[in-house]
C-alpha cells in the first residue's frame, strides 16, 4: 500500500490524488481568481434592503422626475453588478410588469374614472347607468386630462416599486440568501425562494424554446408562437417541481428537533407578540396622536421577535457551509438605500408640494434640488462593491 497524505496508509485513491499533476502550457491556475471569488461577493440581505429601501423611497413620493432617478440608479447598479446566472436576468420583465401596471392603472381610470375633478375634458365615453347601491363607480363618462395625471403619477409610483424589487431579484442569489436566513424561517423562506425564482426560470425556459423554434425554422412569435412554446414550457415546469421535491424530501426538508413544551410556547409567545408590537409601533408612527409611544413599541417589537426567532432556530436541524459574511461594504450598501428613504420621508414631511405635484389646477412637476441630490446615494453599491472576477476561459488543447 502507498503512505497517503492522511498519515494511513490506504487504498482509497489519496495518493493518487495528491499527486502533483502538470499543468498544461498556457493554462492559468484554476485557482488564481477562483479562492476569492466567494469572498468578492456581497452579502444578498444587503441587496434586499438597499432595494426594499429604494421601493420605501418611492412610496414617499408620486413626482415622476423623482421616480425616474430611482429608476434609473436601481437600473445602473443592475447594470454594472449583476452576474450571468440565469435568475439575473429578470430585470428586464419586471420592467415590462410595471409598464404593464401604468397601463392597467390609466385604462381603470379611463373606463371606471377617478374621483379627481378636472375641467381639461379629452374624450367622453359612452356612461352605462348603474343602480344606487354602486354609488361612487362610473362606467364610461368624461375623462379629463387631470384624471389621466392623477393616474399616470399613482401608476408609476408602484411601477417603481416593482422595478425595485426586480433589481433585488437581479443582484442578490435566491440560494445563498435562503443560506443566510435563521433556522426560524426556513421552511418559510424555501416556499419564498422557490416563487421568486419561478419568474428567472420561466423567462429562461421561453428563451431557450424560442431560439429552438428559430432554428428549426418554425414560428415563436404570435398566438401560434406562444400556444407552441407554452406546453413544452409547463412540462419543463411540472419536471422541475417533481424534482425539487425529490431533491428536498432526499434532505429531510421538514424534519424538527425534540424541544421542551415551555420552549415552544414561549416562541410562539414571543414571535407574535413581537409582530404585535410591530404593527402597533408601525401604526403609531404613521398617525399624528401616536408619535409619543411608536418607536418604544416598535422597538419593543422587534426585540421580541427576534428573540422568538432565535428560539425557533433550535428546532432546525441545518448547517451553514461557507456563511456569507456581513462586512464594511454590506452596511455601506444597506445604509445608502435607508439614508434615500429616510431623506426621500423628510422631505416628504418638509416639502409636500415639491414631493406630490397638484393636477388640480393641472401644473408641469418640478424638480426639487435637494431632494434629488438625496437620491443619488442610491448609486453607492456601483462604486464600493466590486465587480465578480469572470471566470478565464481555458483554451482548447490542440487534437
Amino acid at each position: 500500500m502507498t503512505p497517503c497524505s492522511c498519515g494511513r496508509s490506504c487504498d482509497n485513491g489519496c495518493a493518487v490524488a495528491d499527486r502533483a499533476v502538470p499543468r498544461a502550457a498556457g493554462k492559468p491556475k484554476p485557482a488564481a481568481g477562483a479562492r476569492h471569488r466567494y469572498r468578492a461577493q456581497l452579502h444578498p440581505g444587503a441587496w434586499w434592503l438597499w432595494a426594499l429601501a429604494l421601493g420605501t423611497a418611492a412610496t414617499r413620493t408620486t413626482n415622476p422626475l423623482l421616480l425616474a432617478l430611482l429608476v434609473a440608479a436601481s437600473a445602473y447598479v443592475v447594470a454594472t453588478h449583476r452576474s450571468p446566472a440565469p435568475w439575473a436576468r429578470s430585470y428586464a420583465a419586471f420592467v415590462r410588469l410595471g409598464l404593464a401596471v401604468l397601463l392597467v392603472r390609466l385604462l381603470f381610470a379611463v373606463a371606471l374614472g377617478t374621483p379627481v375633478p378636472g375641467t381639461h375634458t379629452l374624450f367622453t365615453l359612452p356612461e352605462i347607468p348603474l343602480p344606487h347601491w354602486a354609488q361612487g363607480i362610473r362606467l364610461g363618462g368624461r375623462v379629463t386630462a387631470e384624471a389621466l395625471v392623477f393616474a399616470g403619477y399613482d401608476g408609476l409610483k408602484l411601477a417603481t416599486l416593482l422595478i425595485c424589487v426586480g433589481a433585488a431579484n437581479a443582484l442578490a442569489s435566491p440560494s445563498r440568501l435562503l443560506k443566510s436566513l435563521p433556522g426560524a424561517l426556513y421552511e418559510t423562506g424555501v416556499a419564498v425562494v422557490v416563487a421568486l425564482t419561478f419568474a428567472p426560470h420561466l423567462i429562461a425556459d421561453v428563451r431557450r424554446l424560442r431560439a429552438a423554434r428559430r432554428l428549426r425554422g418554425r414560428p415563436d412569435r404570435g398566438v401560434r408562437g406562444l400556444l407552441q412554446v407554452g406546453l413544452p414550457v409547463l412540462e419543463g415546469a411540472l419536471e422541475r417541481s417533481v424534482a425539487l421535491a425529490a431533491a428536498m424530501e432526499s434532505r429531510g426538508y421538514g424534519r424538527t428537533a425534540e424541544v421542551p413544551a415551555r420552549v415552544r410556547r414561549t416562541t410562539a409567545a414571543l414571535t407574535l407578540g413581537g409582530l404585535l408590537g410591530v404593527c402597533a409601533g408601525t401604526y403609531g408612527l404613521l398617525t399624528a396622536e401616536g408619535g409619543t409611544y411608536g418607536l418604544p413599541v416598535l422597538l419593543a417589537g422587534v426585540a421580541a421577535a427576534l428573540a422568538g426567532l432565535r428560539l425557533g432556530g433550535r428546532r432546525s436541524l441545518r448547517t451553514r457551509y461557507r456563511p456569507d459574511p456581513w462586512g464594511v461594504r454590506a452596511w455601506l450598501v444597506a445604509g445608502s438605500g435607508v439614508a434615500v428613504a429616510a431623506l426621500l420621508a423628510l422631505a416628504s414631511a418638509r416639502a409636500p408640494d415639491a414631493l406630490h405635484p397638484g393636477v388640480v389646477p393641472l401644473v408641469a412637476p418640478a424638480f426639487p434640488l435637494w431632494p434629488a441630490l438625496a437620491v443619488l446615494p442610491a448609486l453607492l453599491p456601483a462604486f464600493v462593491v466590486p465587480r465578480a472576477p469572470e471566470v478565464p476561459r481555458i483554451p482548447e488543447e490542440p487534437s
